[in-house]
């Protein structure tokens, strides 16, 4: 019993040797947006928990990384129709089940509106809101979040910031957005007296994604080092540097 464990045991670490081997050297491309505290395009020192989790996945599966920031609408685009392009992070929802291999699970996300105090939008009964303006992030997964709900009045911005000023303006009366991103855009611009959040609407995954051609031995290897971040606490212990584990 004891020499079948082992032998086992040896026969998964040549096979995971195999992959690692096979991907060494390899330039990993993937694009993303700026989405802070989640992923920061200028900031070395603090580049962000998923850019920190991304980072650390690449060293243990030996491939380089190759970061592009860009429009998050292109970044799917680029996702789905270029070749051997990763993207970060990416809600994984039904419809998008087939348009990606999913690589590694980074972050549960949260979900909620943001609405000035003295606005339209009822920030506790957000059920009876569905006809009120609602902006969020163009091509982000919220959309469909919102649709599913029962909401129509969307409108897409192109930016984090771009949201923000049309919550200032008036040309929308609510956002919608993952939890830890709406509270560091009010805290950057010290605004969290001005707003308030709604309770938690609806909780999904970020992953790591990747093009169709990404093969299965390319898919194992992610997500088994994605596991052995989780279970020796590398995981825990970069979220908790940005306070979110």
């Amino acid at each position: 019993m004891k020499r079948r464990t082992l032998l086992s045991l040896a026969a998964a670490l040549s096979c995971g040797t195999g992959f690692a081997r096979a991907a060494q050297g390899k330039e990993l491309r993937v694009v993303t947006t700026h989405l802070p505290p989640l992923v920061m395009e200028n900031d070395d020192q603090h580049p962000g928990a998923l850019r920190e989790l991304l980072s650390e996945l690449c060293k243990r599966v030996q491939m380089s990384l190759k970061l592009e920031f860009v429009p998050w609408k292109r970044a799917l685009f680029l996702a789905t129709s270029m070749p051997e392009t990763a993207i970060f992070p990416v809600t994984r929802l039904l419809d998008r089940e087939t348009k990606f291999r999913w690589l590694a699970p980074l972050y549960e996300e949260h979900y909620m509106f943001l609405a000035a105090r003295n606005g339209k939008f009822d920030i506790q009964h957000p059920e009876d809101m569905k006809a009120r303006r609602i902006t969020l992030l163009r091509g982000a997964a919220q959309a469909a979040i919102l649709q599913e709900l029962g909401y129509r009045n969307i409108i897409e911005a192109n930016s984090i910031e771009e949201v923000h000023r049309y919550l200032l303006k008036g040309m929308a009366d609510a956002a919608f957005g993952e939890q830890h991103i709406i509270q560091s855009s009010l805290q950057s611009r010290s605004a969290q007296k001005d707003f308030h959040l709604s309770a938690p609407v609806r909780s999904t995954t970020a992953w790591l994604a990747g093009s169709l051609d990404f093969d299965d031995a390319t898919v194992q290897l992610f997500q088994h080092a994605k596991a052995a971040m989780d279970a020796d606490g590398t995981t825990r212990r970069i979220l908790g540097k940005y306070n979110l584990a």
